[in-house]
């Protein structure tokens, strides 16, 4: 193991971050963290059509709401910058400049047309469709002046003839080898002076020291000729480290058709982001096989390559769901107000001055909305009924209010309340005998008090949420049941 360990996250700001990405950022991060090492993320952005301003931005807010901090990268500054791609073509003409110097690459000044047509004369005859090499044949004082006299030329590696195959040792996937025969002499700089991918990304990590390559497998692909990318500028490769794909339940690459995809989507449907960080940690890693809930310390303390699994994770929703639900219940009071505010506040309930002003009942009320809610998003529904008045559902009303009895079982319960001490346990022993003295039994009555309260059959606990109403509004509500039932 290195004792410099420098992983780097490298996005396309061509979207919001996925959550396959998250996971890939964040099994960097923890990898550096656990190493004692830097995290840098670095931004490439060399796609005009598609990456946006806006969607940086986005990618960098995930980053934060997930607690992934980096330790070079934007807004944050390094000895290895820029973190831009597009701010880096500077280091990419030395690069090139480089491999010239050495005699690693040649002008092609193959036209794309001409080059499509080998590729399909290739492709019909079943061969290999790649570059034929015809202009590494060109006497380098006719190709230096053909480019000398402005001839549109890309440069292509040459890659060594008698180099034998290309292998590795994947941390993740073990000894892995890719055919030589299926490597042509690939362009590093494009005619109009832009990079490919394999040679800038190959600058980047070999400018940015970077120790371990952490990425998805959809990269492997790439490897072997960033790997003679690396041989051509005598730089050392890093360690490779390729992760599996997530799968969605149906065994396929998880996608928009399987639901929510990026980190922006489940912020905004009410998860916790300690919630995401754990589920995405058990994507491919495990602690022991059977640990799951997983908080950020152990994560970094236990975190190894060699536990990554090399199959595809499923996503599955549900355990997502579970998840959330268990760290929303274990969760202090005072820390779950502070993650209901913006919540109520988007539905028009209470504001953080309300929040501020009854901070005490809004602590009393935070425990019983945690044990009935699996993320944010259900807060304000289960907890509306206490800052407005409720909408009796039809079916409630029907199935409850409209039973013979149940509006005199309101004005009971009511008359009951009329001077208790209001607490949870002196109201419940204020009207627990009302049943008998009606004549219904205790679950017609009780349901019939939920409905009238809150408007709906499933609610919070009743007694608890008598008190958190108030006596006023309480009698109130009854007092309208009552009438509504008689209807």
């Amino acid at each position: 193991m290195p004792t410099n360990v420098r992983v780097r996250f490298a996005p396309s700001p061509t979207g919001q971050l996925h959550i396959g990405g998250a996971r890939t950022a964040l099994y960097n991060w923890a990898f550096a963290r656990h190493h004692g090492g830097t995290f840098v993320l670095r931004i490439e952005d060399t796609d005009p059509e598609r990456s946006t301003d806006e969607n940086t931005q986005a990618i960098l807010s995930a980053m934060k709401w997930l607690g992934l901090d980096y330790d070079e990268g934007p807004g944050v500054g390094g000895e290895h910058g820029p973190y831009f791609q597009t701010q880096r073509f500077e280091r990419y003409t030395q690069g090139l400049g480089r491999l010239k110097e050495l005699g690693h690459v040649y002008p092609c000044f193959c036209a794309p047309e001409e080059l499509e047509a080998k590729r399909e004369a290739a492709r019909a005859k079943g061969g290999v469709a790649g570059y034929d090499r015809v202009c590494r044949s060109v006497p380098a004082d006719e190709a230096a002046a053909r480019v000398a006299a402005g001839e549109p030329a890309a440069w292509r590696l040459k890659v060594p003839e008698a180099r034998g195959d290309i292998a590795w040792v994947d941390a993740v996937r073990g000894e892995t080898t890719i055919a030589a025969e299926t490597i042509d002499d690939f362009v590093v700089v494009r005619s109009d002076g832009s990079p490919t991918y394999n040679f800038a990304v190959v600058m980047d990590d070999y400018d940015m020291a970077i120790s371990h390559v952490i990425r998805g497998d959809d990269h492997i692909s790439n490897t072997p000729k960033q790997i003679l990318v690396y041989e051509a500028l005598e730089a050392e490769v890093p360690v490779f480290a390729h992760l599996s794909m997530i799968w969605g339940p149906d065994g396929k690459r998880l996608s928009k058709r399987h639901g929510a995809t990026s980190v922006e989507a489940y912020r905004a449907m009410g998860y916790l982001p300690e919630a995401i960080v754990n589920y995405l940690a058990l994507l491919g890693w495990s602690l022991d096989g059977e640990t799951t809930i997983i908080d950020r310390d152990t994560l970094v303390s236990a975190f190894s390559l060699d536990r990554i699994s090399r199959n595809p994770a499923i996503f599955d929703a549900e355990k997502l769901d579970w998840m959330d639900g268990v760290y929303i219940r274990e969760m202090p009071a005072e820390q779950f107000v502070e993650r209901m505010v913006p919540w109520l506040e988007g539905a028009g309930l209470a504001s953080q001055a309300d929040v501020e002003e009854r901070h005490d009942w809004f602590v009393r009320l935070a425990p019983l909305v945690a044990e009935r809610v699996k993320r944010l998003d259900e807060v304000a529904p289960k907890v509306e009924f206490l800052f407005a008045e409720p909408v009796i559902e039809e079916d409630s009303r029907e199935k409850v209010l409209a039973k013979e009895g149940a509006g005199g079982a309101l004005v009971a319960v009511a008359k009951a309340l009329g001077d208790v001490t209001w607490t949870a346990p002196d109201i419940e022993a204020a009207i627990r005998d009302v049943p008998e003295r009606v004549g219904l039994k205790p679950k017609a009555v009780f349901q019939a008090v939920r409905v009238a309260i809150t408007g709906s059959i499933v609610s919070l606990p009743l007694f608890e949420s008598l008190e958190l109403l108030g006596r006023e509004r309480t009698l109130s509500r009854l007092a309208a049941g009552a009438i509504l039932a008689t209807e």
